[in-house]
């Protein structure tokens, strides 16, 4: 459920602002904070997002369509926590602390796909 905050007047470029940033959300079925299930610390998520959402302007992403900000509830605490794309979660991933066994075995992953893909055979 989202959190609407009422105003007396609307801008039309908030409008469309906020539509477009319902249309992405959409489409993020993940949470940076699930990675806490495959053993990353909150601080690796965390540095692994700025990371992620750094690569998406470089490469001219648009960050908002795969990473969207907002709070979590885990154990009885409110977390800050990032709605993530199936880009932006493979980039969270693939930025992580490298020394963890899920993060070598998504990179192996990801290059043997696209080096199958991309074989001249």
């Amino acid at each position: 459920m989202e959190l609407l905050i009422y105003t007396q007047k609307y801008d039309q470029a908030d409008a469309i602002h906020n539509f477009m940033d319902f249309y992405h959300s959409l489409n993020m079925k993940h949470l940076a904070s699930d990675l806490l299930d495959k053993g990353l610390s909150p601080k690796q998520i965390s540095e692994a997002v700025v990371r992620a959402v750094k690569i998406a302007k470089v490469s001219q992403l648009e960050p908002n369509a795969h990473f969207m900000p907002v709070f979590s509830g885990i154990h009885q605490t409110v977390i800050e926590d990032c709605k993530l794309s199936d880009l932006g979660y493979g980039l969270v991933l693939m930025n992580s602390d490298f020394s963890l066994a899920v993060v070598g075995e998504f990179q192996i992953d990801v290059l043997q796909r696209y080096f199958d893909d991309n074989s001249d055979s």
